[in-house]
């Protein structure tokens, strides 16, 4: 599953559609600078809509992976905890606005899987936050939970204009007040 070339095109193609948008990056520039024969990308990927949709995939699972070593379920506050690591995030791998809204924005109608992959990391998020305040007994769940990820998607947006640092900041004195008004 896994080859060293394989990853090196990933890699390649994530951090140039991050750099320049996926309009923005042809096949040929990440062949180029992934250093490997056209072929190689084509055993790889079919399509550059595949690869975009891989490189989705792998950002995800990223993602994901900061939230889980960071979030103690059992901790007293695993809110906070999120929005930290959320903002680890936004420091060292979305310094430049989201990739995933991006994605949205760029094939919205066009392509699906790549909007689907895109939606569904919006989603996730929603029902990580909805099962968390269902774990921590926390009144109006459902309101928590979309509250909390819609204070992520705006520290997300305001990253862009006033930095991680200062967005993060602002979200955890938010989160503060939204999961003590929850109790």
């Amino acid at each position: 599953m896994g080859s060293v070339k394989r990853d090196t095109l990933l890699e390649v193609a994530e951090r140039l559609f991050y750099e320049h948008g996926f309009r923005g990056v042809g096949l040929k520039q990440i062949i180029s600078e992934a250093n490997v024969a056209t072929m190689t990308l084509y055993n790889h990927f079919s399509s550059k809509a595949n690869l975009v949709e891989e490189v989705l995939k792998q950002r995800e699972e990223r993602y994901w992976s900061y939230l889980d070593s960071h979030v103690e379920m059992d901790s007293d506050s695993p809110f906070i905890l999120a929005v930290q690591a959320h903002g680890r995030w936004l420091k060292e791998q979305s310094y430049k606005g989201d990739m995933f809204l991006r994605a949205i924005e760029d094939y919205a109608g066009t392509d699906n899987e790549i909007e689907n992959i895109a939606r569904g990391h919006k989603t996730r998020l929603l029902k990580y936050f909805q099962r968390l305040a269902l774990k921590k007994g926390k009144d109006n769940d459902r309101d928590l939970a979309n509250q909390i990820t819609l204070l992520l998607e705006g520290s997300t947006s305001m990253t862009t204009l006033i930095g991680a640092e200062k967005a993060t900041e602002y979200s955890i004195a938010m989160a503060r007040i939204l999961v003590r008004h929850a109790s």
